[in-house]
């Protein structure tokens, strides 16, 4: 088994998009189409390692030479919906997410040495000359949830099924916990938009105003009968299964929105101070041991 087959999915959250067929154009679609019906769809794992695989080399590909053809696939009211992995346009904008974090010029050139960061950035500003409209269908976090992507969710969006231990000689096939929310893109818009009507009567804007604002925009740009999902991803292997059972943190975020909407910002304060610690704790996890 090679190093980058072994590894565990990184501790990252996704927010994804599922579109139907009619939202892609031909040939797309068509390839779409053809994809879903295969008996066996790639999961987020094996995208993961895909990914892993390609930084073992020396020097790293940190951006695949060619996109992917992958995509994950589900159903919504008996349709069949498509979230395309775009594992290179995903990998664009991660490096520059990494540039942008101010990493030390030591560590980040230990990492991808500037003749490589350099090549990539000549790549994909010739390709977004070609393509300016694109957008990912897939969003993510590492170490955390942001709370704002609680906001499109409702508590009777969340799917959880514990996970199933390993044999007890090691060697039985055993499967993690799955964690995640689901709901319409019109739900989830609905939703969106009354959290931002109650902060911007009652707070001034800041940095939760303007990521959903952000978020907004993102989902605007998809078939209005898609499917959003938020998936805890490798996060369920850095927290006791106790843990995700009792995540209700839509519920709590929905409960915070609520109080604001009423006028009873004392409760709304201490709903989403309850919601920010406990994320805060799950973040700090990073720096442990």
């Amino acid at each position: 088994m090679s190093v980058a087959s072994s590894v565990l999915v990184p501790y990252a959250s996704y927010l994804r998009v599922y579109e139907p067929l009619a939202a892609f154009p031909e040939p797309e679609r068509s390839h779409w189409a053809r994809y879903a019906r295969r008996p066996r769809t790639p999961g987020a794992q094996e995208e993961l390692r895909r990914s892993l695989a390609d930084l073992l080399p020396t020097p790293p590909v940190p951006v695949p030479v060619h996109e992917s053809g992958e995509a994950f696939v589900a159903h919504l009211d008996g349709v069949v919906v498509i979230c395309p992995w775009r594992t290179r346009l995903r990998a664009w904008l991660a490096l520059e997410e990494l540039v942008a974090e101010g990493y030390p010029g030591p560590v980040l050139d230990a990492m991808l040495p500037p003749v490589v960061r350099g090549q990539v950035a000549a790549d994909h500003e010739r390709w977004l000359a070609r393509n300016p409209d694109a957008r990912p269908w897939i969003r993510t976090a590492v170490w955390q949830v942001p709370v704002r992507w609680f906001a499109l969710f409702g508590d009777e969006d969340r799917q959880y099924e514990p996970g199933v231990p390993k044999d007890g000689d090691g060697d039985g096939a055993g499967r993690a916990p799955v964690l995640r929310y689901r709901t319409t893109m019109a739900q989830a818009r609905r939703r969106l938009a009354r959290a931002l009507r109650a902060l911007r009567e009652s707070i001034d804007d800041g940095p939760m105003t303007e990521g959903l604002v952000e978020v907004g925009r993102w989902l605007e740009e998809f078939h209005p009968r898609a499917l959003v999902e938020l998936d805890f991803g490798g996060l369920v292997h850095v927290v006791p299964e106790e843990w995700l059972a009792e995540e209700r943190s839509a519920a709590r975020l929905a409960e915070g929105i609520a109080a604001l909407r009423a006028g009873d910002g004392e409760a709304a304060s201490e709903a989403y101070g309850q919601l920010a610690e406990r994320w805060r704790a799950i973040r700090d996890l990073r720096f442990a041991n």
